[in-house]
């Protein structure tokens, strides 16, 4: 009998369950099974999960295949319809231990073969907290999930559900464990990290859960923070950022676009100058602050001058990592029933987006010739700074372990760098 071989699309959340749900099958004692964690954001997403399931299904002849995440979630039926998959089961059941449990011993029709309940009748996350998902040197716990705001683009709200947090005490003790274990940084994951707090007694906000952990584990060389919108940043928040030198100076902005119309059509809550404000006054209380985001090209109905909003944006904001995401529609959304853009011309964009980010990613790069940082290793000769550019090695050093480091060149994407001793790190 084999163990379970487990295929993971997707954001940095569902990699985290997808670890998660390994530990329960194990537990399960599920054998003999591939199980797939699909991804819903585009429809190329869901594409690429059916073909890896075909894919799956040819390596692994005899294997029963368990098909859930989003894309499950929202259109459980399409996959229950493929001939290779054996059950279908949601975001909510994938975190039950008794799911697993039940699927173990019985792939024999005993089981419902899609087992999808109503995700926006899940009110809570948390139970399935698990300690050291990452590399050896960096841990991600996942505080929050689901979301509560319903951009026309997105359909991810039906496949997470309403925002759910987990309690701060919850978190903080997973940390110290973590921190307890050697890691030396810890990333903050949700799907959208600055509503954690607003289903709690008392409603704290991110700001308030940062301080706790940072004060409360003051064994943690670094803290983290995943993807957040700038929008929603609370004083709390913005007072760690100007005081907390453990609190990272990389921030990743779900900005999506930088025209006011194009917004507005996107249903987003901010428009262009609270972006460019926000990006300015954490720069004043942090001036080393790098920032990432996600911009997407061809939206329905832009055109050269909304485009040329978002290029300029990328300037005017200096975002240094640029995640770029060619629009594609989603069934079931309101922004696939609007005047779609020709696909040749949202190619074209994305790549002028593609290029004007690594420009950007290029300068910073270059800025860090000659300057001394603090890098954490991730293998023997590759690691992260502070604002997590990748610094190679010419001689191993310790995985996990925070090198000071002299930047010594860029190259495209990534710098060079020689360890320095403890005492001309400091």
């Amino acid at each position: 009998m084999k163990p379970p071989v487990f295929s993971n699309h997707g954001c940095r959340l569902n990699a985290y369950e997808t670890e998660a749900m390994k530990a329960l099958a194990r537990e399960a004692g599920l054998e003999d099974a591939v199980v797939v964690n699909t991804c819903a954001v585009t429809a190329e997403a869901v594409r690429k999960a059916r073909k890896d399931i075909r894919r799956l299904r040819r390596e692994n002849p005899d294997a029963r295949i368990v098909v859930t995440g989003c894309a499950a979630q929202t259109d459980p039926e399409s996959f229950a319809a493929m001939p290779e998959v054996d059950r279908v089961i949601g975001n909510a059941e994938k975190m039950e231990p008794g799911t697993w449990a039940a699927l173990a011993p019985d792939f024999t029709g005993k089981t419902e073969r899609v087992q999808v309940d109503d995700i926006m009748s899940v009110k809570e996350t948390a139970g399935h907290l698990i300690d050291g998902f990452g590399t050896r040197s960096r841990a991600y716990v996942q505080v929050q999930n689901g979301c509560d705001h319903r951009c026309t683009f997105c359909i991810i709200p039906y496949g997470r559900g309403n925002s759910r947090s987990v309690p701060a005490g919850i978190v903080v003790e997973q940390i110290r464990r973590l921190a307890a274990q050697g890691y030396n940084e810890v990333v903050l994951t949700g799907v959208d990290l600055t509503s954690w707090g607003s289903d709690l007694p008392g409603r704290p906000r991110l700001g308030d859960l940062v301080a706790r952990i940072l004060r409360l584990v003051p064994n943690l060389p670094r803290l983290r923070i995943s993807s957040i919108d700038s929008i929603e940043v609370d004083p709390a928040l913005m007072q760690a950022i100007a005081e907390e030198e453990r609190l990272m100076p990389h921030l990743h902005l779900s900005l999506q676009h930088g025209s006011d119309l194009i917004l507005k059509r996107m249903k987003r809550r901010h428009l262009r100058d609270d972006a460019i404000a926000f990006c300015e006054a954490a720069r004043r209380l942090r001036p080393e602050m790098t920032f990432g985001a996600d911009i997407i090209a061809g939206f329905p109905t832009e055109t050269e001058a909304h485009f040329a909003d978002s290029l300029s944006l990328v300037e005017e904001c200096d975002l240094t990592w640029l995640h770029v995401f060619p629009y594609s529609p989603r069934p079931g959304t309101p922004a696939a029933r609007m005047p779609q853009v020709d696909g040749g011309e949202i190619r074209e964009r994305a790549a002028r987006l593609r290029t004007a980010g690594a420009c950007r990613t290029e300068a910073h790069l270059s800025a860090q010739v000659g300057r001394t940082r603090h890098v954490l290793m991730e293998n023997p000769r590759m690691g992260r700074t502070e604002q997590f550019a990748e610094v190679r090695f010419a001689a191993d050093q310790p995985t996990g372990r925070i090198v000071g480091a002299r930047i010594l060149a860029a190259d495209t994407g990534t710098l060079r760098a020689e360890a320095l001793n403890d005492e001309a790190a400091a």
